[in-house]
Formats: C-alpha cells, sequence, structure tokens
C-alpha cells in the first residue's frame, strides 16, 4: 500500500511528510506502512483516499475496479416502448410523416422508428450513469 501512498503523493506533488502536516497524521504510521509493509487502519485509509480522491480498491490494489455499465430493467424496456410510441404517434398526429412535402415510405418510417429507440435507449442509460455512484479519479 505504501507505494501505492506514495505514488499518489508524487502525482499531487507533495512529500508524505506534508501530506501527515496536511491532514493531521503522525509520520510514525506512514514510516511502519513503509517499512512492514502495512495496511493503514480504515479511518486512515478513508482519509487518505479522500484527499487523493482514489477509491479503497485503488488505494490497495492500484487499481481501479472496472465500472459496470448500467443495465436497463423491464420497467426501463416498457418506458422506452411507452416513449417511442407516444413520440410516434405525435410525429404522425397531422398530416403524417413527411420529407420534403413527400409522406415517408415504410422502409424510412421503420429506419426513423429505429433511430428513434436507439436515442430514447441512450437517453435512459445516460441517466441511469448520472444516479449510479462513480468511481474516485
Amino acid at each position: 500500500m505504501y507505494e501505492i501512498f506514495e505514488k499518489l503523493c508524487e502525482m499531487r506533488g507533495i512529500t508524505p511528510y506534508k501530506f501527515c502536516k496536511e491532514m493531521e497524521v503522525n509520520s510514525s504510521t506512514i514510516s511502519t506502512w513503509k517499512k512492514n509493509n502495512s495496511m493503514a487502519r480504515p479511518d486512515l485509509a478513508k482519509k487518505v483516499c479522500d484527499f487523493f480522491g482514489v477509491s479503497l480498491d485503488y488505494l490497495m490494489t492500484g487499481k481501479e475496479p472496472e465500472e459496470k455499465k448500467p443495465e436497463l430493467t423491464p420497467k426501463d424496456e416498457r418506458d422506452i416502448a411507452k416513449k417511442l410510441s407516444a413520440t410516434l404517434d405525435q410525429l404522425e398526429a397531422n398530416d403524417g410523416l413527411m420529407f420534403d412535402g413527400e409522406a415517408l415510405d415504410d422502409e424510412t418510417k421503420e429506419l426513423l422508428k429505429i433511430s428513434l429507440e436507439n436515442a430514447i435507449r441512450t437517453a435512459k442509460i445516460t441517466a441511469k450513469k448520472k444516479f449510479t455512484p462513480k468511481k474516485y479519479k
């Protein structure tokens, strides 16, 4: 763990001693990590993670876990289908779907439907990402 702590200090442009001063940590604690290759107590590990803006996984291993992509639930799929149907209904409500004064043929309507569905799906996933806890960088 000390090697990762030392690397974080270098990246931040501070010495381990300066970290100890700023965070009110006894410098002998840091020396113990180095000499004995030991781990930090949980409360101190949290302080280190918060100070450097890294996850506990990163502090302990030097690697971040792979970010899990949000998955769409069956409810999300129903919401997407409803939104798509409502959007298509609105588009066709007046004079039908037109482009340059011409009615869209069935193939073009299907392509438009696929594009709209992808856009709604992407928006739903993006919204889920915003409410998913992010890993520290």
